[in-house]
């Protein structure tokens, strides 16, 4: 587990606000207050890309303009089967190939853009992986050694949000109390700051909404989720079963560590790995360089 960016969890008072905390659209927005927009940075929209391979085409789900070439890669690996190493993408026409040699490259510095139709070949210059990649998810020698993403029902008890980012960032402990100590927190930060979270952010006066999230049958969503990753120094991911995408809050803040929650338009629940051994805790903390767990989470939300 690992605690908030100062002091007790929920003691001390971190500097309120998300600078350099960029949120897409979150699944949290059709809850949160004012729309639940997400705070504290720029908004990106969703890319609409398809890949086209020996096999097939297929649509490319949760990218945009700032999600890294890592990631695509993994997500191509997972639906072609052919590794990111052995990967040759082009585009355009006449087709030409993207630069590979950098993982950590956004989307936006390559020569694509929503709409695009990616080609995807296997590079016969590499020597194969071995054991190869199967068609759809993740590598077969992954598969037998990762363990299964699965989603823990949180009650739902208007706090579903507020239970289900605890349960992760304490390693798996679930305790619906923590629910009015979560609301507090969020309150005395946003109090905090009453020039960053004015009611043009809010939706309602900085008073009146220290008040609303108090409630306890009001539901949290994008602003509280942008707070929470500021506050954990964590990367907050939200997979959408509805749209089977993935909005992440504090993706450019620099966080190493991420965790997931699945999300169905009103409730939210936590995601974790489990292990074979039934002695093993499920982990719900991952890296940030973690992108298998993010194919997992896509997998896991069409399936939905």
């Amino acid at each position: 587990m690992f605690g908030p960016a100062k002091g007790g969890h929920f003691g001390v008072h971190p500097t309120a606000g998300c600078p350099g905390c960029v949120s897409q659209p979150a699944a949290g927005t059709k809850t949160g207050p004012a729309g639940g927009r997400p705070v504290g940075g720029r908004t990106d929209t969703m890319w609409r890309l398809r890949c086209k391979a020996k096999d097939g085409t297929h649509v490319l789900q949760g990218l945009s303009s700032r999600t890294r070439l890592r990631e695509l890669q993994g997500q191509i690996a997972a639906i072609t089967g052919i590794s990111p190493g052995g990967q040759r993408i082009l585009v355009g026409f006449p087709p030409e190939c993207l630069d590979l040699s950098n993982g950590d490259t956004i989307l936006g510095d390559l020569p694509i853009q929503s709409g695009d139709m990616l080609i995807v070949e296997e590079d016969q210059t590499r020597p194969k992986p071995s054991p190869a990649f199967p068609k759809h998810g993740a590598p077969s020698y992954v598969r037998e050694t990762l363990p299964v993403l699965t989603r823990t029902s949180v009650p739902a008890d208007n706090s579903c949000l507020f239970t289900s980012v605890y349960y992760v960032v304490e390693g798996g402990v679930l305790n619906p109390a923590c629910a009015p100590e979560m609301r507090r927190l969020i309150a005395q930060i946003v109090a905090s700051d009453p020039d960053f979270y004015s009611e043009a952010i809010l939706g309602k006066t900085n008073q009146e909404y220290c008040d609303w999230i108090k409630r306890d049958d009001t539901w949290g969503g994008a602003i509280e989720i942008s707070i929470l990753s500021k506050f954990y120094q964590c990367e907050i991911c939200v997979v959408d079963t509805q749209t089977v995408r993935i909005d992440r809050f504090g993706e450019d803040a620099g966080y190493t560590k991420r965790v997931l929650l699945i999300y169905d338009g009103i409730h939210y629940d936590p995601l974790q790995h489990n292990f074979p051994d039934p002695d093993t805790p499920p982990l719900t903390i991952f890296s940030s360089n973690d992108d298998i767990v993010l194919v997992q989470a896509l997998e896991l939300a069409d399936e939905a």
